[in-house]
C-alpha cells in the first residue's frame, strides 16, 4: 500500500487513533476500478457530490466546523460528514468527494471507533473519494511555492496514513481561486496528479473557449521540465454550484423531483428535459469529449445530504431509461477524477484543442470586476504568513539536525496546521472578514509560539544543555524587542536555513549608544548605532522606549546551522551622526545620488557601470464606490473620475545616516508615508524600506496606495513577474496569449501577482531592472520603463463577493500601518564578461536569502563574561558537512516517522536562465549531513506520499505533440545517495538514518 507500510509509526505522532489494522485487509474497490463505466454513442454524464468548505472566510474556521454564528452564515462542516455518511450507506451507487483535509481532520479526531470504520469502508469501496487533498483549497495568486507544497503535503500525508492508497488524491480540485498559476499546475503534475479541474478563468477566455469546444486542454506548468509538467485540465462550464434549479439543499428553496406518475405534483418529464437542455446539452459542445462533469453542490452544501442522493437518484434513474429528443444520456455518480479518466478512455490520451503554456491571470469576472485588489488586500497577514514560513523551516530543520524526540512532533504539527490554513483561498488573499483574518493570525501566532519550546530544545542540544531560554522578536518590524533593549549583555544566534554560507545583517532595537559584539572565535565586530526612522517611533501600539537600534554583520553563517554573537553594553556614544550635506551615496558595489531640491533618489549606480535613472513616487487610486462597479477586498477599481494622485509633492524631511556597515536616508513625505532608503556596504542592491498608513477612513473613496519606479528603460510594453517564486512568465500590456483581450479598465487589467519578483528589460541597453518583495503584492507596468506596485489599499464599499463589509484594518483604535521592504537590483541582461554574475544569479540570491532569512536568536546568558560563555557553549554549527552548489537548495528537511526525515532538494534555476548555474547539477548525499548518517533513500512524488518507481501517472498530450515516454528516469536504489537535479526540478526523498557521534 504505498507509502503506508513505512510510515505507519508516524501514527503516533498524531496522537489519535487511526484505521483498525483489520480494516486495512479487506477488498479495495476504490480508486479507477470503483469508477461507473462510460457508454458509446451517449452524452456521459458525470454529478460530482461535493460541498465546498471554505477553511474560514466569513465566519472563522472553527464558527463553520461547529455552525456557530447562524447570522452571519448558515454552515456546520460537522454535520455534513455525518449526514453524507448517513447517506452513502443507503446505496452502493452513491458517491461524494471530501477536499479540505483540514475539516476532515478535525472531524475525524472526534469519531468513536464504529463511525471511523464505518466511514473508512466507505473509502475503500470508493463511495467517498479524496479530491485535491492539501490542508486547504490553496490560493494560486499570492501564494509562494514552497508554502503550497507543504501544505499540500501535510493534507496528503495524513490522508497516506490513514487510509493507505484509497486515500491519495488522483485528481486536483481548484474550483474556488481568483485565478490560477502555471506553477500550480506543475505542482499537481509533479505531486503525481492526473488531471485538474478549475472553475475561476476570466469571463472573456471562457466565452471564447466554449465558443472553440476547448474548456478541456493539456497544460504545460513548466517551460523548464516540458512534458513532466504537462497535466489534463477541464474548466467548469459554470462555476462550482450545481446548475440553475438542481441545488437541493434547504436554503436553495428548489422544487424537488417528483416521480411518482400518480400525483399531481408529478414533474419529472420537465424537470429532465430542463437538466438536459439548460446545462448538458450546452455543456457537451465545450470540452473535446463525451463526458460532462457536473458539480452537484455549494458552500457547505450536504448539511441535509439525503434531499440531495434521493433527487439525484431520480435523474440518473429518469435519464437512463429515458432519451430527450432523441439523446441518449448515460448519468453516473463520479468524481473528478473518474471523469478524467473517462476522458483518457474516450480520448486515448489526446486533446485536441491547442497547449497551453501561460496562467490564468488576471482573472475578471466581468467587464468591471477584475479581482486583481486581492494580490495586495491585508499586507501585514500577507507578511506575516511569510515570517511562518521562515520559522516552519527553521523548526523543522532544527528538529531534524538537533535529533529531537518525537514528543516535539506535536508543537510542529500545529505551525503545520496554521500554515496550511494560512494558505487558504479566502485566508492569505486578504478576502475574508476582518474578524476572522484577526483569527488566522491568532492561530499563526499560538503556532508560532508552540514552535520556541522546540526550537529551544533544539539549540539547547547543539550548544549546551543547560543554556537558557532562546527567544526571538515578533515586533522586530516595529523596532520592539524586549530582550535586546533591557538587557546589559545579551547573546543573538543567528540561524542559517539556506544550503550554503550566508552573510546577514542583524538589526536590534537598544537603549544604550554603544556596544561591543563578539563572535565565536573572539574576534570584535564592527557595530553601528542608528537613530530608529521616527515614523516607527509613532507606529500605532510600540509599547518600546528604544530609539536606537545595533546594527551588524553575522559573516558566514553556516548552512542549515548557526552562529552566536555575544553582545556586551559599552561605555560611550557612537550613534551614527547625521549629515545632511551629502547627496551621493556610494560603496563598492552600488551607489545612488539623491536630488538636493525635491529629496527623491535621482540615479542608482549599479555594478559593471549599470546606471539607472530613477524617479519614486507614492501615490494613491481613489476606489470607485459605484454600487454597481466597487472596489473592495477583491476587485480594484479606480474611480474613472478622479485622476491618480501624488500621496505627497516633495519630501518633508530628509535625514541621512552615512556609516562603514549601512548608509540610510530616512524619508517622510507626510503622515501617510515614509521611507528608508538603505545601502550596505557588500550587497548589491537598494533596500526601500517604506512605511504606509494609516489610510484614512473618512473619505468618500477608498485609497490604493502604489509606489512608481520609473526609469528611462525602453521596456516595449513587455514585463515579467514571477509565477509563485519560481519561473518568471511574460507580461505584455493590454494583451493575452490566447484571446484577443478586450480592456475597459487598464489599470486592474494590467496588474498581475508579485509573490517575489516583477522585471523590466531594455536589450538595447543590455539592461535588466528588477523590483523584489518582501511578500506579494499587485504590480505592472502601465508605461514603458515603469514599475507599479501596489504597497496598501483600503476601500470604502464591500465589492458584492460575499465579504458584505469594506476593506479596512484596524489596529490601536486607527487603521493598520504597514511596513514592508523592496530590493532593487539591476545588470546587464547578458554579461559582458566571464566575470560578471548574471543579473538572474544575483536576483535569485535575493531572493531565496529573504524568503528564508537567517533567523535571530535572543538569549540571556548565565556567564558574566564572554570567555567564560565561549568555553561554556558551542557558538558555531553546521547541518551540512559542506555547502550545496551555487543553483541547489535543501528545500525541505522534516521529520516523518522515527529516525526518518523527508528530504527534498531544489534546482533553483530555470532552463536557460544561466549559462552555467542552469546545467544540471549534482550532490551525493552520502555524506552531506553533520549529525546523521542516510542508511537508505528511497525517491517519492514531491507530496511525499506515493514512491516514484510505483507512481503511473496518466499521461495526457495535444494533438500536435509527440507520443510521450512514459518510462520513470533518474530512479535510485536504497543504497545510492548521487543526486542530479535538472533546471527548476524538485526531487523527494524518504531517507532513514542514524545518529552520528556528536560532541561538544
Amino acid at each position: 500500500m504505498g507509502l503506508l507500510k513505512v510510515l505507519v509509526s508516524s501514527l503516533l505522532f498524531f496522537s489519535v487513533q487511526s484505521v483498525p489494522v483489520s480494516l486495512l485487509d479487506k477488498e479495495i474497490n476504490c480508486g479507477y476500478q470503483a469508477c461507473a463505466p462510460i457508454k458509446d454513442e451517449h452524452i456521459n454524464v458525470h454529478l460530482v457530490a461535493h460541498s465546498h468548505d471554505d477553511v474560514g472566510w466569513v465566519k472563522t474556521v472553527d464558527q463553520y466546523y461547529y455552525g456557530v454564528q447562524v447570522g452571519t452564515y448558515v454552515g456546520a462542516v460537522q454535520y455534513i460528514y455525518q449526514s453524507v455518511l448517513d447517506s452513502l450507506k443507503r446505496s452502493k451507487d452513491r458517491r461524494f468527494i471530501v477536499v479540505e483535509t483540514a475539516y476532515f481532520w478535525k472531524w475525524w479526531k472526534l469519531q468513536s471507533d464504529q463511525t471511523r470504520a464505518e466511514f473508512t469502508q466507505l473509502v475503500m469501496d470508493g463511495q467517498i473519494e479524496f479530491t485535491g487533498g492539501g490542508w486547504s483549497m490553496n490560493d494560486e495568486a499570492v501564494t509562494h511555492y514552497q508554502s503550497t507544497i507543504d501544505q499540500m503535503t501535510w493534507g496528503l500525508r495524513i490522508l497516506n496514513e490513514t487510509f493507505g492508497d484509497c486515500g491519495h488524491p488522483k485528481a486536483g480540485w481548484q474550483i474556488d481561486p481568483f485565478g490560477h498559476s502555471s506553477e500550480m499546475a506543475s505542482i499537481f503534475s509533479q505531486m503525481g496528479y492526473d488531471g485538474l479541474v478549475l472553475g475561476r478563468i476570466d469571463f472573456q477566455d471562457k466565452i471564447s473557449r466554449k465558443a472553440n469546444s476547448s474548456l478541456d486542454f493539456v497544460w504545460r506548468g513548466s517551460a523548464s521540465l516540458g512534458e513532466e509538467a504537462d497535466i489534463y485540465t477541464s474548466v467548469l462550464y459554470d462555476l462550482y454550484d450545481a446548475p440553475s434549479q438542481f441545488c437541493f439543499e434547504m436554503s436553495c428553496n428548489t422544487q424537488p423531483l417528483i416521480d411518482d406518475l400518480d400525483s399531481a405534483e408529478y414533474n419529472m418529464d420537465s424537470r429532465a428535459r430542463l437538466f438536459v437542455d439548460s446545462f448538458v446539452n450546452v455543456a457537451a459542445k465545450s470540452y473535446s469529449t463525451s463526458n460532462v462533469l457536473v458539480p452537484m453542490g455549494q458552500d457547505f452544501a450536504y448539511q441535509n445530504a439525503e434531499m440531495w442522493f434521493m433527487n439525484m437518484d431520480k435523474l440518473i434513474k429518469y435519464l437512463n431509461e429515458n432519451e430527450v429528443d432523441g439523446q441518449k444520456f448515460n448519468v453516473m455518480y463520479s468524481t473528478p477524477a473518474c471523469y478524467i479518466y473517462a476522458v483518457h478512455n474516450e480520448s486515448k490520451g489526446v486533446i485536441s484543442n491547442d497547449l497551453k503554456t501561460d496562467d490564468f491571470f488576471p482573472y475578471a469576472s466581468a467587464e468591471y470586476a477584475y479581482w486583481t485588489g486581492f494580490y495586495t488586500s491585508r499586507p501585514q497577514l500577507k507578511r506575516f504568513e511569510r515570517t511562518g514560513n521562515n520559522y516552519l523551516q527553521v523548526s523543522k530543520q532544527l528538529s531534524a539536525t538537533a535529533g529531537l524526540s518525537s514528543e516535539h512532533e506535536l508543537e510542529l504539527n500545529s505551525l503545520r496546521e496554521a500554515m496550511g490554513v494560512m494558505q487558504h483561498h479566502d485566508a492569505i488573499t486578504g478576502t475574508e472578514k476582518e474578524n476572522v483574518a484577526n483569527d488566522y493570525e491568532k492561530q499563526l501566532h499560538s503556532a508560532i509560539r508552540k514552535c520556541d519550546n522546540l526550537t529551544t530544545t533544539a539549540l539547547a542540544n547543539l550548544i549546551n544543555k543547560d543554556h537558557p531560554t532562546f527567544e526571538h522578536c515578533l515586533l522586530a518590524n516595529i523596532s520592539q524587542c524586549e530582550f535586546s533593549e533591557s538587557s546589559e549583555r545579551f547573546v543573538v544566534t543567528v540561524y542559517n536555513p539556506l544550503s550554503r554560507y550566508v552573510n546577514k545583517y542583524v538589526r536590534v532595537p537598544v537603549w544604550g549608544k554603544s556596544y561591543q559584539v563578539q563572535e565565536p572565535s573572539g574576534g570584535g565586530q564592527t557595530v553601528q548605532i542608528i537613530p530608529i526612522h521616527p515614523k516607527i517611533l509613532k507606529i500605532p501600539g510600540r509599547t518600546s522606549n528604544a530609539t536606537l537600534e545595533l546594527v551588524f554583520q553575522a559573516r558566514n553563517v553556516p548552512p542549515l546551522g548557526f552562529k552566536s554573537f555575544y553582545v556586551q553594553r559599552a561605555e560611550g556614544d557612537d550613534v551614527t551622526a547625521l549629515d545632511n550635506g551629502t547627496f551621493c551615496i556610494h560603496y563598492d558595489n552600488v551607489g545612488l545620488d539623491v536630488d538636493p531640491t525635491a529629496g527623491i533618489v535621482g540615479k542608482i549606480h549599479f555594478e559593471n557601470n549599470v546606471t539607472v535613472d530613477i524617479n519614486q513616487t507614492f501615490q494613491y487610486y481613489a476606489g470607485s464606490v459605484d454600487k454597481a462597479k466597487p472596489s473592495g477586498a477583491y476587485i480594484f477599481r479606480r474611480d474613472p473620475e478622479i485622476p491618480l494622485e501624488n500621496v505627497a509633492d516633495f519630501v518633508q524631511s530628509n535625514k541621512l545616516y552615512p556609516g562603514r556597515l549601512v548608509t540610510e536616508l530616512q524619508q517622510v513625505y507626510n503622515d501617510m508615508v515614509s521611507q528608508t532608503v538603505r545601502l550596505y556596504h557588500d550587497e548589491k542592491f537598494v533596500e526601500f524600506d517604506w512605511i504606509v498608513g494609516s489610510l484614512p477612513n473618512f473619505k468618500l473613496n477608498g485609497r490604493e496606495v502604489i509606489t512608481k519606479y520609473s526609469t528611462q528603460l525602453d521596456s516595449n510594453g513587455t514585463f515579467y513577474t514571477d509565477s509563485n517564486g519560481r519561473e518568471m512568465l511574460k507580461r505584455v500590456r493590454d494583451f493575452r496569449p490566447t484571446w484577443k483581450v478586450d480592456l475597459k479598465e487598464p489599470e486592474p487589467g494590467n496588474y498581475y501577482p508579485v509573490t517575489s519578483k516583477i522585471t523590466l528589460q531594455d536589450p538595447r541597453k543590455n539592461i535588466q531592472f528588477s523590483v523584489l518583495t518582501d511578500r506579494a503584492e499587485g504590480g505592472t507596468s502601465l508605461e514603458d520603463g515603469q514599475i507599479e506596485l501596489m504597497l496598501h489599499r483600503s476601500t470604502q464599499a464591500d465589492d458584492n463577493k460575499g465579504v458584505e463589509e469594506k476593506l479596512f484594518d484596524w489596529a490601536y483604535y486607527t487603521g493598520v500601518v504597514v511596513r514592508g521592504l523592496h530590493y532593487m537590483v539591476a545588470g546587464h541582461i547578458n554579461p559582458t564578461s566571464e566575470e560578471e554574475q548574471t543579473i538572474v544569479a544575483l536576483e535569485r540570491d535575493i531572493a531565496e536569502r529573504k524568503l528564508l532569512d537567517a533567523w535571530t536568536f535572543i538569549s540571556i546568558p548565565n556567564e558574566d563574561s564572554f570567555e567564560q560563555y565561549q568555553l561554556e557553549n558551542r557558538m558555531e554549527f553546521s547541518g551540512l558537512e559542506f555547502s550545496l552548489p551555487a543553483n541547489l537548495h535543501v528545500l525541505t528537511l522534516e521529520p516523518w516517522g522515527d529516525s526518518t526525515f523527508l528530504l527534498r532538494l531544489e534546482h533553483l534555476f530555470a532552463k536557460d536562465e544561466d549559462q552555467y548555474l542552469s546545467q544540471p547539477a549534482a550532490v551525493n548525499l552520502s555524506e552531506l549531513f553533520t549529525t546523521f548518517n542516510i542508511i537508505s533513500v528511497r525517491e517519492t512524488t514531491l507530496s511525499g506520499n506515493e514512491w516514484i518507481d510505483e507512481a503511473r501517472r496518466m499521461r495526457f498530450r495535444s494533438g500536435n505533440q509527440p507520443q510521450v515516454d512514459d518510462e520513470q528516469d533518474q530512479l535510485l536504489s536504497d543504497d545510492e545517495f548521487e543526486i542530479t537535479l535538472k533546471p527548476m526540478q524538485i526531487r523527494t526523498f524518504v531517507i532513514k538514518t542514524e545518529a552520528k557521534l556528536f560532541y561538544m
